[in-house]
């Protein structure tokens, strides 16, 4: 019975020496083990650390290069803008130019069209009413009449009859021709020229017998018959007077020399 305990206790020391190497073999061997895990995970870590670290450069890179580009397509733009601003200024100075052209080219017109006006008035017909009679006339006949009637009134008989017969001549259709003849023929009766002064006087009475001045015509034909000593024909102009125009004050004094006469 002793036998075994001491074969036991033999025993026991090498196996509890075995055992106790075998646990510090399996306590190494899990430490061993936890190494290799802590060292995987230091590794999967740094490779995923290393990820990060490349996507962030990549990432910087990126941003960098589009920065870059970003900088230089607002360069582009800054360029642009100041090309415009340099082509709206240029065709602002050319639509000044253009408008300070466009004024001086109106003004031209304006005062040209003045011009053409003013001529146009000097030239264009007026009414003009004259011995109780209307009528359209260009402004040079009514200069031309008015000038040798001017004459006329001042007492120069002689040119006052070459421009009163320059006018009849000159203006054949007027209708200052009726007046016209009047005067010329008291022109030329002024001067003594009898016998073209009552052609005249006659041709006044043809163109218009209605005229105020046609009883005064007849008057001065039978006065020129008298300073011709044609009492006869005086004597029948004065009466054909009386019964044409009865009413006028020509007629009055045609009953008056047909009176000295008798």
């Amino acid at each position: 019975m002793k036998s075994e305990p001491a074969m036991s206790s033999l025993f026991s020391k090498p196996a509890a020496f075995l055992l106790a190497c075998l646990l510090s073999v399996g306590s190494t061997q899990a430490a061993l083990f936890e190494d290799d895990e802590a060292r995987k995970a230091i590794l999967d870590l740094r490779q995923r650390v290393e990820v990060v670290r490349g996507e962030a450069d990549q990432a910087r890179r990126a941003s960098a290069t589009e920065l870059t580009g970003l900088g230089n397509s607002l360069l582009d733009l800054q360029r642009q803008i100041e090309l415009l601003k340099a082509e709206i200024a240029t065709l602002r100075g050319s639509n000044e130019q253009i408008a300070r052209e466009l004024s001086e080219i109106q003004r031209q017109q304006k005062d040209q069209l003045q011009a053409i006006q003013a001529r146009f008035s000097k030239i264009e017909p007026v009414m003009v009413q004259l011995d109780g009679v209307e009528f359209l006339a260009d402004q040079s006949q009514t200069r031309d009449f008015e000038a040798a009637l001017a004459v006329f009134r001042k007492g120069d008989f002689a040119n006052a009859e070459g421009l009163f017969s320059n006018f009849v001549s000159r203006y054949p259709h007027s209708g200052y021709v009726v007046p016209a003849l009047f005067w010329l023929g008291n022109a030329q009766y002024a001067t003594r020229n009898y016998k073209d002064a009552m052609t005249n006087f006659r041709t006044l009475i043809a163109k218009d017998p209605e005229h105020v001045r046609a009883p005064e015509a007849v008057l001065s034909v039978a006065n020129c018959q008298l300073e011709l000593k044609d009492s006869k024909g005086a004597r029948k102009t004065l009466t054909d007077l009386l019964k044409a125009y009865p009413r006028s004050e020509a007629a009055v004094a045609a009953q008056e020399r047909l009176a000295t006469l008798k």
